[in-house]
């Protein structure tokens, strides 16, 4: 029987294709204050902020650059006759709320305890349940419940795979895939860099460069060539323990489209069992319609010595690569994103390569590892282990601010009742509808949450709730997300 799992949302929320939420840079507690103070606008916000959220630069989204930027003026751009040096400024809005005095900035732990301690005993979070609240301002740990108890987190351990691949390549990292000519110009190599979002699109694109650079070799029409594929990137089985199944396609380090076959881009679909050669033959399909002659079929082989690359696509930047991940619980994604993190680490990109990497990540992160197990990057894998305590630490850390190259591990979070996974999880109406910011985690008997919301007095706290030993889906998650909500009320 397949593995139970998560099955994201298919409205339109992904990264790339539909409405995104702009969450901005949030620099010290008093830019959560303002939060806090305008929470009756946040909805609406939550629903508009889509257009404003702009493309990715440095670990910084660039619409929240040029807002920082507006923000060190006196006002907004006079709209009448400009003056020598420029518009004048509009008069400045009154703060919405002042600012804490170090008594009111003191959070509470008794309170938080006295909200959440008839909560962790609902018979639909199972047999055991672990939990974590931090203050991400300060580290310090308000509430904890077996915070350092290692439980199976399923695709909260997403956080981990996300938070290490940024640190070691950075928000602007693009995997690069490419196709490189023999010296004699007979053999031509897709090579798979590792990008499981290729396209057919792609391939054309690639297609079309690859005949212009044989017809300057002085082939018109451009050929013929034979056509090979070179997966050597990565390394170990292809197949995920739970393999072959809906959630997961073969690891390899060339596909297009995750290896789905319904034209999906999220979500459970029959994927393929050749996802490389699959490829190579949409390439080879390519190649013909850009007058390339293709002789023979595709064949597996590594690119040869000296072959020069004609050809290159890249695929979108990390922080897009991580944002989809966590927003819509990618696991293909996941896996690569693992795997690219290894070959940056000097490791091999196997599941035992991707282990070792992301665990020395973040060990080097000063991150509380002691037993975790990282047998995967995805979660599906039920030997997989995290600790409330470490996945409230990797939030904290992402909301650091002299870390932004971490910030797309918040952006990415589900929005409670708006994206992703928590699209449908809560009412448009309820309490922590659009206050609530998740990574939803879904194995059978295993349901986790994982994420931030901010509290009443302005603060952005992380929080991590994994249980296991439940009895069904339904009876966990609105557990779960009370839990949350309740987090947002103290």
């Amino acid at each position: 029987m397949a593995e139970q799992v998560e099955e994201p949302s298919v409205r339109p929320s992904d990264p790339w294709r539909g409405p995104k939420f702009l969450t901005t840079k949030h620099n010290g507690s008093h830019t959560w204050q303002v939060i806090a103070g305008s929470a009756t606008l946040g909805l609406a916000v939550a629903a508009g902020a889509v257009l404003a959220a702009g493309p990715w630069d440095n670990g910084q989204r660039k619409a929240e650059r040029a807002l920082a930027a507006a923000a060190d003026r006196t006002g907004g751009a006079h709209h009448g006759r400009t003056t020598p040096e420029g518009p004048r400024p509009a008069p400045s809005a009154p703060a919405v709320l002042p600012a804490l005095t170090a008594a009111e900035a003191a959070q509470d732990p008794a309170g938080l305890r006295a909200a959440l301690t008839p909560l962790v005993d609902a018979p639909g979070l199972g047999k055991k349940l672990a939990a974590s609240v931090v203050d991400t301002a300060t580290g310090e740990q308000l509430y904890g419940h077996g915070a350092t108890t290692p439980m199976t987190p399923a695709s909260t351990i997403k956080i981990a795979t996300t938070t290490a691949a940024l640190s070691v390549l950075g928000p602007d990292h693009r995997i690069a895939t490419t196709a490189a000519l023999s010296p004699d110009s007979r053999t031509l190599t897709l090579v798979g860099g590792g990008d499981p979002t290729l396209a057919k699109a792609d391939l054309r694109a690639m297609a079309a460069e690859a005949a212009d650079a044989l017809r300057e070799d002085g082939e018109d029409p451009a050929g013929p060539v034979r056509l090979t594929y070179d997966v050597s990137r990565y390394t170990g089985p292809e197949l995920h323990p739970i393999s072959p199944n809906e959630n997961i396609a073969p690891v390899t380090a060339l596909m297009i489209d995750e290896g789905r076959l319904d034209g999906s881009d999220r979500g459970p679909a029959d994927r393929t069992d050749d996802p490389a050669g699959d490829a190579a033959r949409a390439f080879a399909e390519a190649l013909e319609k850009a007058g390339v002659q293709v002789t023979g079929a595709p064949r597996e082989a590594r690119a040869a010595d000296k072959a020069r690359t004609v050809a290159t696509h890249r695929s979108a930047p990390l922080s897009a690569l991580a944002e989809r991940t966590l927003t819509n619980s990618d696991n293909d994604i996941a896996e690569a994103l693992a795997r690219q993190t290894a070959i940056a680490k000097g490791e091999k990109a196997s599941f035992a390569g991707a282990r070792r990497a992301v665990t020395n990540e973040l060990k080097k992160l000063q991150l509380p590892v002691d037993g975790a197990h990282f047998a995967d990057g995805s979660g599906l894998d039920r030997k997989d282990r995290v600790t409330p305590a470490l996945l409230t630490a990797l939030l904290a850390r992402a909301a650091d601010p002299d870390r932004p190259g971490l910030r797309p591990v918040l952006t990415g979070l589900p929005i409670a009742g708006f994206s992703g996974t928590l699209d449908g999880r809560y009412e448009r109406d309820a309490a922590g509808t659009g206050l609530v910011r998740a990574k939803t985690g879904t194995l059978r008997g295993v349901n986790s949450l994982a994420g931030t919301v901010v509290d009443r007095q302005g603060r952005l706290l992380a929080f991590a709730f994994l249980a296991s030993g439940s009895t069904s889906a339904a009876g966990a998650e609105p557990a779960l997300d009370a839990l949350a909500t309740a987090l947002a009320g103290v």
